[in-house]
């Protein structure tokens, strides 16, 4: 037996007797664990904390067969330049004087120094940061995550149904996946959309100042982690609570009561949500209104960001990796035709359907025209509908950029699961048989992947660039500082890039910088004198040739 696994059969084994308990019926015993079950889901707050601290205890458990991450895609290096960032009290960086050997992608480098992504990723990552370790705070972003839906589904179905939703939101979402298993975020944006939906589960019945607080969170959540996605998932989400606001829903709230402990904290909480993102921008930008984002896509990017967009002129850029990645594989990766696009939609459907369902739900498909009867699921089904055909329109996507509809697609397939377990045949519990099948067939692929150590189907995540950690791990073992300079073959592949740094330069034990020209090399090196140069070629076939080297000045590396 693999080393691993006993570590990992305790944690899944252990795991699996809680996600099935409340499934469990027919013998004593096992009817009485199941009122107990149902007595421990009806305290609320209790078992959305239990389930925090499971997801963040099972997973460690796991630690033998998924260990801590690697980094390895341009928006994981990205996201930790911002987390740094922020670890150093800061919201940006000044721009290096010689930052055209350091630039890459997914960075600004003007007007300052900075990632090009919203916020809040970073800042859960800058908690984990100050905490040891950033992927700290991917953990406990997934534990967040999977106890704010079962507190989001609390509002709309029972409380044990509700705890089973988290449960299948670890399941799938969490352990075994890129959003738990790299840095490149999901469950951020997750638990913003958890926030909204459960606050306006929770207004119409109760108008509590609380909840119009929270639905404020989860809007600022979204909008700095999602903020596409997030407006379109907000759009019906504004629809229904004005609806209720103008007493269109029967409420026993007066109007002067929703005024006062709904519409204002609401209204207050989105003003300064709106400061902070001004000056946010105009930090990074110079320009309140110009997201960091927006300005690396007018900066670098020639090719659509949505369907019925086409290719702009080609641009001139510093570096080969530059005109290689933005010149030839963005623009030739979708064209504005009808091939491609068909081509981009099933791309999506095929890696959205396997990270955010398993097999075994296609025993849910006749149930679905429930959900349509359901006057509780209509909004879901709009923001469900409206959100998904907002990504479809995307040329680029992945499961991250449907995180705001987490919420909403778990409280749907819980809800199918609930017309499942009502259907009899003779008397006998047909429909609650197969819930408990379906669910114990979540279980055991969750263990089969992390049996298998394995992430995620996209190709490159979880994987990261262990040669560059390790090379890092020598460097900073080695007394001195550093600069290594990586010099990429012809052929070399875009998706893997070493040259990424953290938010101080100057002071930094280890630089990657990219070895361009031999004028530009020389700058570099006169400016850095009291470092170590070394060359790394991560592109050569023996891993010997790989290996740090020393850098010799008299080599000329032309600019295409």
């Amino acid at each position: 037996m693999h080393p691993d696994k006993p570590y990992t059969l305790i944690a899944l084994f252990v795991f699996s007797i809680l996600s099935i308990l409340p499934l469990l019926s027919g013998f004593e015993a096992l009817g009485r664990a199941e009122k107990t079950f149902v007595r421990f889901t009806e305290r609320r707050i209790l078992s959305a904390w239990v389930l925090f601290f499971a997801v963040i205890g099972f997973r460690l458990l796991l630690l033998p067969a998924l260990p801590v991450p690697v980094p390895g895609i341009h928006d994981e290096f990205s996201y930790l330049l911002m987390s740094d960032t922020f670890a150093h009290g800061r919201l940006t960086n000044p721009t290096h004087p010689m930052w055209v050997s350091f630039e890459t992608m997914h960075v600004n480098w003007n007007p300052t120094y900075s990632s090009m992504y919203p916020p809040a990723q970073g800042f859960v990552l800058a908690i984990g940061q100050l905490l040891g370790q950033p992927w700290v705070g991917v953990l406990l972003s997934n534990a967040a995550m999977c106890a704010l839906i079962v507190w989001m589904l609390q509002a709309w179905i029972p409380p044990r149904w509700a705890f089973l939703g988290g449960v299948i939101a670890a399941l799938q979402l969490s352990f075994a996946t890129y959003w738990m298993n790299s840095y490149w975020g999901g469950a951020v944006a997750a638990a913003g959309g958890a926030l909204v939906f459960g606050a306006l589960g929770r207004i119409p019945r109760t108008a509590r100042v609380r909840d119009a607080l929270l639905l404020g969170l989860g809007i600022g959540i979204l909008a700095n982690s999602r903020p596409y996605e997030g407006f379109l998932f907000c759009i019906p989400s504004a629809g229904y609570l004005l609806w209720w606001m103008s007493g269109k829903i029967k409420t026993r709230i007066e109007l002067h009561a929703r005024i006062r402990r709904i519409f204002l904290p609401l209204l207050g909480s989105v003003l300064l949500l709106g400061m902070f993102m001004a000056y946010y921008n105009w930090r990074l930008t110079d320009n309140p209104l110009l997201l960091p984002h927006v300005l690396n896509t007018e900066t670098h990017l020639t090719a659509p960001m949505f369907l019925w967009q086409h290719v702009k002129p080609p641009l001139h850029y510093r570096n080969a990796q530059f005109e290689n990645f933005y010149n030839a594989w963005e623009r030739a990766y979708y064209r504005t035709t009808w091939e491609d696009a068909r081509r981009i939609t099933l791309e999506k459907l095929d890696l959205m359907g396997g990270f955010f369902f398993w097999r075994a739900e296609l025993l849910l498909l006749p149930f679905v025209f429930f959900l349509f009867r359901d006057r509780k699921m209509r909004l879901p089904l709009a923001i469900f509908l409206l959100v998904t055909l907002g990504i479809f329109a995307v040329v680029w996507g992945g499961p991250h950029y449907a995180a705001p509809l987490v919420c909403v697609l778990v409280l749907l397939v819980v809800q199918m699961l609930r017309h499942m377990n009502t259907m009899e045949v003779k008397g006998w519990r047909l429909g609650a048989m197969v819930v408990r099948v379906i669910v114990v067939i979540l279980l055991v692929q969750t263990a089969g992947r992390a049996l298998n150590h394995e992430c995620d189907q996209l190709e490159r995540a979880c994987s990261g660039i262990t040669e560059r950690a390790e090379i890092a791990n020598q460097l900073r073992n080695t007394p001195g500082k550093h600069l290594v300079m990586v010099r990429y073959a012809k052929f070399h592949n875009i998706h893997y890039e070493w040259v990424y740094n953290g938010a101080e330069i100057d002071s930094a034990q280890v630089l990657w910088a990219r070895d361009i020209d031999s004028s530009q090399n020389e700058k570099l090196l006169v400016h850095f004198k009291d470092r170590q140069i070394w060359l790394v070629e991560p592109d050569e076939r023996d891993r010997e040739a790989r290996q740090l080297k020393p850098f010799a000045r008299t080599v000329t590396q032309s600019v295409p």
